[in-house]
């Protein structure tokens, strides 16, 4: 899976978030995503992983292998 694909499905769930997708092994199956959207607020850790992993519509396991997540909801730093 391309991270071009994964940030637009990202983007597709959360039109305002900033998005960054690192490949971490070189060979486009393990992944690490830096989620930062104001519709996070309000939202434990673990809710706005599964939010993200919703948004990838199930292709976390199957076409996406790993997928390391931070999610975070932006201050005056990430605005």
């Amino acid at each position: 899976m391309a991270s071009a694909e994964i940030e637009a499905m990202i983007l597709a769930a959360f039109p305002d978030a900033v998005v960054e997708i690192r490949d971490l092994a070189g060979d486009g199956d393990h992944y690490a995503a830096r989620v930062i959207s104001p519709s996070f607020a309000g939202m434990n850790r673990v809710r706005q992983h599964q939010a993200v992993y919703a948004a990838l519509k199930g292709k976390m396991g199957t076409d996406l292998h790993a997928l390391q997540l931070e999610t975070l909801v932006p201050s005056g730093d990430h605005q």
